[in-house]
């Protein structure tokens, strides 16, 4: 299925995007973890399926060639839009990594360690709406729209973009409620490794993805 071959990319994306999974390591070292972990999951989850299901919904008000010969020139301009817009946020997360003396975790993230249940599925929610995530999110509801031949097809595109969308969030949660013993020498390193490469990670996703998205928009122009 077309769908889930130019969705891949765009899912791996949001797995190895730092700062939902920054969030997740503080609150699996915080010692709330076993009642705001799940429901961070929950929320993470519910959030992918949502936004990135509206975004799919408005990618339906784009107007698509009437004949499968034509290209679909309107949703290729819109991706190349998107895919742009991932470039400058690339460029722009780099040029700040760059003028900051010494890497440090947000503000914002370091409440997170005291963060009760249901504030943690509220954050899990709003992660879904930062710019990076949204324009990610974007990208797939453009792909769902374009290259799925039937309702199922986007649905099963949907749901392959969020299983591997929040395979990173999921994975040490689960793994750190079966075992956390073994698991919280692994978080710790982790957080650190993570506060040091964050705005790397972020510029090379991007720009790796905008060009990807930006290719898929010319290729539907010809």
């Amino acid at each position: 299925m077309e769908a889930i071959g130019h969705i891949l990319p765009i899912a791996l994306a949001v797995a190895i995007s730092s700062v939902p999974i920054m969030v997740t390591i503080l609150i699996l070292l915080s010692p709330n973890r076993a009642r705001s972990a799940p429901l961070f999951m929950i929320g993470w989850v519910i959030g992918l399926i949502l936004v990135v299901s509206v975004c799919t919904l408005v990618a339906e008000l784009i107007p698509t060639a009437r004949s499968p010969r034509r290209p679909d020139t309107a949703i290729g301009i819109v991706e190349i839009i998107v895919g742009l817009a991932m470039i400058v946020l690339a460029v722009v997360s780099w040029l700040r990594s760059r003028r900051a003396e010494t890497p440090a975790v947000p503000k914002w993230l370091s409440s997170e360690k005291s963060l009760r249940p249901w504030q943690a599925f509220g954050v899990a929610l709003i992660l879904n709406i930062r710019p990076k995530a949204l324009l990610l999110a974007i990208a797939a509801g453009l792909t769902v729209r374009a290259d799925s031949q039937s309702p199922t097809d986007a649905v099963v595109a949907i749901l392959i973009y969020t299983i591997i969308g929040a395979s990173t969030v999921v994975t040490p949660i689960v793994a750190t409620m079966v075992a956390p013993d073994r698991m919280v020498p692994r978080l710790t390193s982790m957080r650190s490794w993570l506060t040091r490469n964050d705005a790397a990670m972020t510029s090379i996703i991007l720009l790796l993805v905008g060009v990807f998205v930006i290719g898929s928009g010319i290729g539907r122009l010809g």
